[in-house]
């Protein structure tokens, strides 16, 4: 499925510079930005995941820290 993404001038504008300084078309960035944004839920999850584990891990060095 092809959808055209809807920008404002101004998004437009600051996409074609951002395209040009990096060498690449607006093309090549779009669906890189969109690739980025669906990948931060799995990523936020595990930094989550791994900061609890941490958290666990070192529980009892921290309780004697905060004593």
């Amino acid at each position: 499925m092809t959808e055209t993404p809807r920008l404002t001038d101004e998004q437009t504008e600051a996409l074609r510079e951002r395209a040009e300084l990096e060498g690449r078309s607006m093309r090549q960035i779009v669906p890189a930005a969109v690739d980025e944004y669906l990948s931060r839920p799995a990523a936020d999850e595990e930094v989550r995941r791994l900061g609890a584990k941490s958290r666990e891990r070192w529980r009892p060095v921290l309780d004697r820290l905060g004593e």
